[in-house]
């Protein structure tokens, strides 16, 4: 039977590059989710397209798929990190004045051992994770699609354990709404050509979709979307047979553009990306069409599940239409919606060419109450074949949480950023970009860059 098997993108990736396209979505018809969906300049296409700009594929991956915002997977099971890893997430896009959208996978054994296995060792740690995660939330809109095929597919468990998830998503559900009433929290609803509307609600039923918002469906699979909304309409109408009713649906149309069939989207190149991601979605059913899965992600087939690969990706998007409207973005990190609350400081004017090997200039790209988010630009010189490092003092009560494209060191106030194994060997006139999440203000610190 035909399934998703995914995982999560990279967190730690870079932005795209200049005079990219960005493309939101307008405000909501119809649904429940009103808005902008906001566009994470943190994703594994983003650094490829920065990275690739020479490639005959990049303007087509840079305007089809990495100027739309996709959901950020939570897939890496760690309790320690993940809440700072959502609070920088969100904070971001509350800043931007944008929606946020996380795909939440650490179920106790996800995907019953297949290409995406892994998870929580058990379903007490799973609990304790869902609440760092929910504590980080904020309290404004934010998007949760919760444990893909985690209801639609059970072939694995026994009765006792199928009860045990069940009661696990239950309680997850009421965790994530009571930390943040605005969250929009929807449970896996499988895919048109799975399990019946019939079976599947009755499952949701179990798993608390009373709690939830509603149910997503085709998480990282390829049935047309006027087939998901027929679905989906029976499953309403069976949830309403069973009492619950008021729920709607998300469908995911990043790869349904083309061919459906096999789950495999590594082996088939009929597939195509779908309709571009909005909550304007003229159905009273459902509430977006999101990019559950990001386009150019594996499955785990022919390449590793959840590795970036241009190949899919200009697949996907070569022969798709142009997004519906456009407006150029001086800066993947600056949204086409005015940021709600303007950055602490303004961009540090444009560096002369170094001398030297290499230089550095910072802007905040956007802040919130106690934390900003930063982007450092390195410029070469003479270049850098032996790779850089950017030091600074941050100024009191800063502290950097998270970096992206790079390596943080710290002693005492002074931090250093040395680059990534891809992006420290810039030629002469060369340059990239490292991203961090940071508490307090950004200021406006001196920056050295050296090479080795």
């Amino acid at each position: 039977m035909a399934r998703s098997r995914v995982v999560a993108a990279a967190a730690a990736c870079a932005t795209v590059a200049a005079g990219s396209v960005l493309i939101v979505s307008g405000t909501a018809s119809a649904g429940t989710i009103s808005g902008t969906l906001y566009r994470d300049p943190s994703t594994a296409v983003a650094r490829w397209v920065e990275s690739n700009s020479g490639d005959s594929r990049a303007a087509v991956i840079r305007d089809k798929i990495a100027s739309q915002p996709a959901t950020r997977w939570l897939s890496n099971f760690n309790i320690s990190a993940v809440g700072s890893e959502v609070a920088g997430y969100v904070g971001a896009a509350n800043a931007a004045g944008q929606i946020p959208a996380l795909t939440v996978y650490g179920i106790t054994n996800r995907d019953c051992g297949g290409a995406s296995s892994g998870g929580a060792p058990d379903l007490g740690q799973y609990q304790t994770w869902i609440g760092n995660i929910a504590r980080n939330l904020g309290n404004r809109t934010v998007v949760i699609n919760l444990e893909p095929d985690s209801i639609a597919l059970l072939t694995c468990l026994n009765s006792s354990e199928i009860a045990a998830r069940s009661q696990a998503l239950r309680t997850a559900t009421q965790i994530l709404k009571a930390a943040n009433p605005n969250a929009k929290v929807y449970l896996d609803g499988g895919h048109s050509a799975w399990n019946s509307a019939g079976e599947q609600a009755s499952r949701l039923v179990a798993a608390g979709v009373a709690d939830a918002d509603g149910f997503y469906t085709n998480a990282s699979n390829f049935q047309p979307t006027s087939a998901e909304a027929a679905y989906g309409r029976s499953i309403i109408s069976s949830l309403n047979g069973q009492g619950v009713s008021g729920k709607r649906q998300v469908i995911d149309t990043s790869r349904n553009g083309g061919a459906s069939g096999d789950w495999c989207g590594d082996d088939n190149t009929d597939r195509r990306i779908g309709q571009y991601p909005t909550v304007n979605t003229g159905d009273a059913n459902i509430d977006g069409y999101l990019w559950i899965k990001p386009p150019g992600e594996a499955d785990g087939c022919r390449y590793a599940a959840g590795s970036f690969q241009p190949d899919l990706a200009y697949s996907l998007a070569s022969t798709a239409p142009n997004p519906p409207s456009s407006s150029p973005a001086s800066s993947p990190s600056s949204p086409s919606s005015s940021p709600s609350t303007s950055p602490s400081s303004s961009p540090s004017p444009s560096a002369p060419f170094p001398t030297g090997a290499c230089g550095a200039t910072l802007r905040a790209v956007s802040t919130w109450n106690g934390g900003y988010q930063g982007e450092v630009k390195v410029q070469a010189g003479n270049g850098t074949p032996s790779g850089w490092t950017v030091s600074w003092t941050l100024p009191a009560g800063s502290s950097i949480s998270q970096v992206w494209n790079g390596t943080l060191t710290t002693s005492g106030s002074t931090v250093s950023v040395r680059n990534v194994s891809w992006n420290g060997n810039l030629p002469a006139d060369g340059s990239t970009t490292f991203g961090f999440i940071a508490t307090g203000t950004a200021g406006t610190p001196a920056l050295t860059c050296t090479s080795p």
